[in-house]
């Protein structure tokens, strides 16, 4: 009966710990995404963003959207 419940407890333990690398593996990707889109967004010309009917004040704004949703 002791191994049953030990096997419970790791797989418990096991569960959390994939859970906690899923949130961290997640919060990486969408830091990526905001990294990406930032520094895409910044190295456009200011003629290329007015013609996509963006001002730079509105690059961190966007690039935050982008990555974790308005």
């Amino acid at each position: 009966m002791a191994y049953v419940a030990n096997t419970a407890k790791t797989s418990h333990s096991e569960n959390a710990l994939r859970g906690l690398f899923a949130r961290i593996s997640d919060r990486l990707a969408r830091r990526r995404v905001y990294k990406r889109t930032y520094l895409e967004l910044s190295n456009l010309s200011t003629r290329e963003l007015d013609d996509l009917g963006i001002s730079r004040a509105m690059i961190t704004r966007l690039a935050f959207e982008a990555a974790y949703g308005s």
